[in-house]
């Protein structure tokens, strides 16, 4: 939420809870370079996350915790979820910034939570 992370985000990805303390492990071995390398599939995650187009069962999973995993820095992520959460929303912010700005306005329109990561995740780009 390889969105998902992203994104996933969106990595991001934050991916389903099955018990209370952290998210299942259950899509941790997901190839996020992949999905993030095909533009199409990527963008197929956004839409599942975005609530406009079809989703997998780990597009489902991270839709479901999305908004928690970004208000408590993936606090309940397993590390391989915290490392796909910033590697999807790093490209995200940098490559695909109309998407990124999609999903903060659908999960943290206030901006409250998204600041840091875009802090810390966006490239300096160099002149």
């Amino acid at each position: 939420m390889k969105c998902v992370g992203v994104l996933c985000l969106l990595s991001v990805v934050a991916m389903v809870a099955a018990r209370p303390e952290t998210y299942t492990d259950r899509f941790d071995n997901i190839n996020l370079q992949e999905i993030i390398n095909n533009h199409r599939l990527l963008k197929a995650y956004i839409n599942c996350v975005l609530e406009k187009g079809k989703c997998t069962n780990e597009g489902r999973e991270l839709k479901t915790h999305i908004k928690d995993a970004i208000e408590n820095r993936c606090d309940k992520c397993t590390e391989a979820q915290r490392n796909g959460t910033k590697t999807v929303i790093r490209h995200l912010i940098n490559h695909e910034p109309a998407s990124w700005e999609e999903l903060v306005q659908k999960y943290d329109p206030e901006r409250k939570y998204v600041v840091k990561y875009e802090t810390e995740l966006r490239e300096v780009l160099k002149e």
